[in-house]
């Protein structure tokens, strides 16, 4: 199941979207996507109505140099452990929805990301069994203002700014998260290319890890890591985040306006 939000005509809801293109139709669900969605029997054609971040988490945890490639052109050894890392929900945005770049920043750098969203509560779930809490998956834009996360020597200020966590275009529900495609492109040009086979620490080894750390909650979300080939971003362009069996995640960039 693909599970979006959305603003209808009527508001803001939860739905399934089913079919593809043109013809793809989202049915509204009642209530949350959490456990057995029941649906309310009202459904809009996509192409009418606007998607929303698929979630709204009561946190955003990150992972850290989770892939050897960018941990080497960061200038660093892959960490033997999960390096992980908190971004604010505030930071959440939807498909379309613009990256403002904050004019106390000289560089901003997209990364392209695997997104796992949570589907109920859990606290020291063992690697084996961590599947069993997922709800699904999602693309995301791990944005980050890369001369403050420098400059700081932790990264929350660089990584926390409001619209720096791009997430869509929905949740798949169905899927196989072990050895995807993730694309990353600048204006068309692909800027990053990988496979999550390749993550240094994989997703039941990430739940294990952070839900040892802390409680996490329906809708909280675990950002795998990016791969190599991070960089900037200018206003004026377009970034997109493809993740192979979910689709694409694009956003326009633009400076904020002072």
């Amino acid at each position: 199941m693909r599970l979006g939000r959305v603003a209808s005509p009527d508001g803001v809801a939860f739905v399934s979207i089913e079919g593809d293109g043109g013809d793809a139709v989202a049915k509204e669900i009642a209530e949350h996507p959490f456990g057995t969605p029941t649906f309310t029997g009202r459904s809009w054609p996509l192409a009418d109505i606007r998607l929303l971040a698929p979630i709204l988490a009561s946190k955003v945890v990150c992972i850290g140099k989770n892939y050897a490639a960018h941990a080497a052109e960061m200038g660093g050894a892959a960490p033997e452990e999960p390096v992980i890392f908190l971004k604010p929900n505030t930071s959440i945005v939807g498909p379309n929805a613009s990256i403002i770049l904050p004019p106390s920043s000289s560089q901003v750098d997209y990364e392209g990301e695997l997104a796992v969203v949570i589907g109920r509560p859990c606290k020291d779930v063992p690697a084996a069994r961590a599947m069993d809490v997922v709800l699904g998956y999602t693309a995301a834009n791990d944005v980050t203002a890369r001369d403050q996360q420098r400059h700081d020597g932790q990264w929350t200020r660089g990584k926390g700014y409001d619209t720096f966590c791009p997430l869509g275009p929905w949740i798949e529900t169905s899927l196989d998260p072990s050895d995807l495609e993730i694309v990353t492109e600048l204006d068309g040009e692909v800027r990053q290319r990988s496979r999550t086979s390749l993550l240094l620490h994989d997703i039941p080894k990430l739940i294990e890890w952070v839900s040892a750390v802390m409680t996490l909650l329906p809708g909280d979300v675990i950002l795998t890591g990016t791969p190599e080939g991070v960089g900037p971003m200018q206003p004026g362009q377009n970034v997109s985040v493809t993740i192979e069996g979910i689709g694409t995640l694009t956003n326009p960039v633009a400076a904020k306006h002072r």
